[in-house]
């Protein structure tokens, strides 16, 4: 298990800043935007065999795992279940750390500690192999989408999120349809663009590495998985979005070691 500093045995619910692998670590992998759903059973499927497979010690799961979240009162229905019972065995073998992103926020203690997952604040430090990684899920630096940021600070209220809790399961699954929907209908046109969305405000990453005394953001959300220099020796590395059910499959995973960061085909990760 990760020790954090203000923490030395944290609890699975804990939500700390900043995590310093232990040294006997051989690796570490990077994953994010999956959006499992009933309707991605080959993406379903690849994770499986992948979580079954990887060499790794930890897999940190950066955010959009789930196509939406809407409650963990949802976990034990049929298709979340497999889902909480395919991670909660996979956590018997390799260390799990869980990242909220945009579409399973609501994910909360009670599905963390079924599922095996140390919840991860967004942003938080990996201090790994002798560096410091600064890791998010990224959708609060996109700041061009001034209407999704406006959202996002909605939802992310206790408030907001008590009250959407508290309607029954079936309204919040309607709801979460239609925001889905209506987001889609918004990019209609380039949905299968990701270079047109918005993408991260260069000078608030800069800021925010700086602040944490880190070179490196590693973060997803974008699904343009790339590495970016941002000058003055800061970079940003975009993790990839996966999706076996497209035309020409993708998936990737950033693995971390003791050479750095390699970007490894999934097929090639689970050797």
């Amino acid at each position: 298990m990760l020790k954090s500093r203000a923490d030395p045995l944290p609890c699975l619910d804990a939500l700390p800043g900043e995590w310093i692998a232990p040294p006997t670590w051989r690796a570490v992998d990077l994953i994010s935007d999956l959006h499992l759903a009933e309707n991605t059973p080959g993406t379903r499927a690849a994770l499986a065999h992948y979580l079954s497979h990887t060499p790794a010690d930890a897999v940190f799961l950066l955010g959009d795992i789930f196509e939406v979240w809407i409650g963990d009162d949802a976990r034990h229905q049929p298709f979340e279940a497999g889902l909480l019972a395919m991670f909660a065995q996979a956590s018997t073998r390799t260390a799990l750390f869980f990242m909220a992103g945009n579409r399973d926020f609501l994910l909360g203690a009670a599905m963390a500690r079924e599922a095996g997952f140390t919840r991860l604040a967004d942003p938080c430090v990996l201090q790994a192999f002798g560096q410091r990684y600064l890791l998010s899920h990224g959708d609060a630096w996109c700041l061009e989408d001034r209407d999704y940021q406006a959202f996002r600070a909605q939802v992310r209220g206790p408030a907001w999120q008590q009250a959407f809790l508290d309607r029954p399961l079936q309204e919040r699954r309607d709801i979460a349809r239609g925001l889905r929907e209506r987001s889609m209908a918004q990019k209609a046109g380039h949905a299968d663009r990701p270079e047109l969305w918005a993408d991260l405000d260069a000078d608030s990453v800069r800021a925010a590495l700086r602040a944490q005394a880190c070179q490196i953001l590693i973060h997803g959300h974008t699904h343009r998985p790339a590495a970016h220099a941002l000058g003055e020796g800061l970079s940003r590395e975009v993790l990839s979005d996966w999706d076996l059910e497209a035309p020409a499959p993708r998936a990737e995973v950033l693995r971390l070691d003791a050479r750095g960061l390699q970007r490894w085909p999934l097929a090639a990760a689970c050797t």
